[in-house]
């Protein structure tokens, strides 16, 4: 078992014990080593190339690019395998496991499907199971399993990123992670994600009503990008309303606290319908108050339009459209397409963006205009016994508006070196 951070060496070093593996087996003369990924197109990214220039040419029998396999001379297999299709380990022993990014493997891949793969009566398998330390139910009862081990059965290695990483991207890192996901990804720690999924909101901090740019008076700004945030729900109905501060560019704007970074994510604002909504309500609430709006408008939501449907005449994004692109014109811009993402990134990315490892501030509200969200970035909680998993029991009011505000900042303020390119310099 490998516990090691981002970029620090441990999927480099598996590559070549496995082709050295292969190369010298003389146990048997179907000798499997088997390099894993959670699927198979990542499988192909992470290995495939690589451990073809580690294979010498003349060893090589032949290669199956079809099936991500090298077969060498003396009858040894180097296969590439996607895990997105556990049965594609069954049926052959495996001798050799390599596996990577195990903590984003399915539930259950190991007893069901990688242990008895390696247990062939008479030649008994051995496998490194190796990622940065992710929330995972599985991963980490392996990870213990190896520490607390006295039989021999398992080892247990751990690294951090620092020494091989150079220094000015891990502070790079710093500066664009909040605490916990930076010690998880640079550093090697297992954090708990249980509690509070915003660990990182502090009132004292974000909500502060007397900063001269959180006024809905002051410090809107109605010639500049306007972000209405959706998560389609019924009860309550909810949108989020947000500007993005430079004061780079505004230095009359900048706070005096030196924690607060040079640009932020202003929410200004915020839709909070209890009872009875829908799409069509959420949007007649906004034109209610910035209709008048004179610059940009970009809507950021849920791709697939929220699980419970909330509108009376097409899908969300279309009645969206409906009703504001009449006022807003070629000014409005939806961004919606693509797919859904998993609740850890947008809450990593949402966490990220309350506050850095570096303990800079990119995200302040207005307490007076949005007391749900306070609540909400207070109350919303990870489900006892997950690997992150929000907490949404049947009929809660929170978890909505800092959903609607994830899946924002998840697209325009990426954390640095995880998902798409960041689309804040289009707005």
């Amino acid at each position: 078992m490998i516990e090691a951070g981002r970029r620090s060496g441990k999927t480099e070093i598996a590559k070549r014990h496995g082709v050295r593996d292969a190369l010298l087996s003389c146990e048997f003369d179907d000798f499997l080593v088997a390099f894993l990924a959670p699927t198979r197109d990542q499988a192909r990214s992470i290995f495939w190339e690589d451990l073809k220039k580690l294979s010498p040419r003349w060893f090589i029998s032949y290669i199956s690019e079809s099936h991500l396999e090298i077969h060498y001379v003396n009858g040894a297999t180097v296969a590439v395998v996607g895990m997105d299709k556990p049965a594609r380990v069954e049926g052959r022993p495996i001798d050799r496991v390599y596996c990577d990014e195990m903590a984003e493997m399915k539930l259950g891949v190991w007893d069901r499907n990688l242990r008895p793969a390696l247990s062939t009566p008479g030649r008994p398998g051995r496998g490194w199971f190796f990622g940065v330390p992710r929330p995972s139910i599985e991963f980490s009862e392996l990870a213990r399993r190896a520490q607390d081990d006295t039989t021999g059965e398992y080892a247990y290695f751990k690294w951090s990123s620092k020494g091989i990483v150079e220094d000015s991207e891990i502070e790079s890192a710093r500066a664009g992670m909040d605490p916990l996901t930076f010690a998880q990804e640079y550093e090697a720690e297992r954090v708990s994600m249980q509690g509070r999924a915003y660990y990182g909101f502090d009132r004292v901090v974000h909500a502060r009503s007397n900063e001269p740019f959180v006024d809905t008076t002051n410090g809107y700004r109605p010639d500049a990008p306007l972000v209405f945030c959706f998560d389609f729900n019924v009860e309550p109905g909810t949108a989020v309303i947000c500007q993005e501060r430079r004061f780079r560019e505004h230095p009359g704007d900048r706070s005096d606290r030196p924690e607060v970074a040079d640009q932020v994510t202003v929410v200004l604002d915020e839709v909070w319908i209890p009872r009875d909504s829908n799409t069509p309500s959420v949007c007649r609430a906004l034109l209610a108050k910035w209709g008048q709006h004179a610059g940009p408008v970009y809507c950021y939501g849920d791709p697939a339009g929220g699980a419970r449907t909330t509108v009376v005449e097409g899908n969300n994004w279309a009645v969206i459209r409906q009703y504001l692109s009449p006022v807003y014109e070629k000014r409005l811009s939806l961004r919606w397409e693509g797919t859904e993402q998993a609740q850890r990134p947008r809450v990593n990315a949402l966490n990220t963006r309350l506050r850095t490892a570096d303990g800079k501030v990119h995200l302040l509200l207005n307490p007076k205009t949005c007391p749900n969200t306070v609540r909400d970035f207070e109350n919303t909680a990870i489900k006892t016994g997950t690997a992150g998993e929000l907490d949404k029991p049947v009929g809660t009011p929170f978890t909505h508006l800092t959903d609607a505000l994830g899946y924002y900042c998840l697209r325009a303020h990426p954390i640095t070196g995880v998902g798409a390119k960041s689309e804040l310099l289009r707005l």
